[in-house]
């Protein structure tokens, strides 16, 4: 089944003889439960395009289809619903709040769409996390690893429709990044979670289901690698 839709998608910065072409009419769809590696160098779009499908860019021209729904198509108000109900983000830098607890971390996004998280569904994937212990630690009170683990468990804790992944392994070393993707791996294949994971490793990309390459704004290739 068809989950994402993406149709001559173009962002262009700037204009005249300044304007750059960061995504040239790029077209593809992801089915349910697939994971998906975007690779290619840097400035080719990658990050570009994770931001536009996850609802925080808005494309200069084309269309994203997120479950049947065409997302900016959307006012600024329900876009903001729309990111915080159907997209979970997990970045290189974890992007945590310093001054909130491991926990609290993962249920933010919850809390601010105005729902009260339920203990039993924190303690069980702070369980599959392996960080129940640190669960009351501040991000500085982790290490890399473990601070990414969080990351996850908050793009992961309100079942979103998509999961988007931008390097995140990056910024770990070779353990806590195979760990990493083992988790990535485990809630997409338990949870059928889609997800898209940006990376330059091609280790990564090649555990994935599928492998698109993008070069200078265009998809340059798009193969499956006979992982599902």
């Amino acid at each position: 089944m068809e989950l994402l839709r993406i149709e001559h998608l173009c962002k262009v910065y700037g204009s005249g003889e300044n304007a750059v072409h960061a995504l040239d009419d790029i077209s593809f769809t992801v089915p349910k439960g697939q994971l998906t590696a975007v690779i290619g160098p840097s400035g080719s779009g990658k990050s570009t395009l994770l931001h536009i499908l996850g609802g925080v860019d808005r494309p200069t021209s084309g269309k994203v289809f997120l479950d049947g729904q065409d997302v900016y198509a959307q006012n600024n108000h329900n876009l903001a619903i729309f990111r915080r109900r159907q997209v979970g983000l997990i970045y290189q830098f974890y992007n945590l709040i310093p001054v909130l607890t491991a926990e609290e971390n993962i249920t933010l996004p919850m809390i601010m769409d105005g729902r009260k998280p339920k203990p039993e569904q924190v303690d069980a994937l702070l369980e599959m996390l392996d960080i129940k212990e640190r669960r009351h630690h501040l991000p500085s009170q982790l290490s890399g690893g473990q601070q990414q683990r969080v990351s996850i468990g908050r793009a992961l804790f309100t079942s979103p429709s998509v999961i988007l992944a931008d390097e995140p392994t990056g910024n770990l070393d070779s353990k806590n990044s195979v760990e990493i993707l083992e988790l990535l791996r485990k809630s997409n294949r338990e949870f059928n979670q889609t997800m898209l994971i940006i990376t330059h490793d091609e280790n990564i990309a090649l555990q994935c289901d599928r492998i698109i390459t993008i070069t200078d704004g265009k998809i340059v290739s798009d193969v499956m690698t006979g992982q599902s």
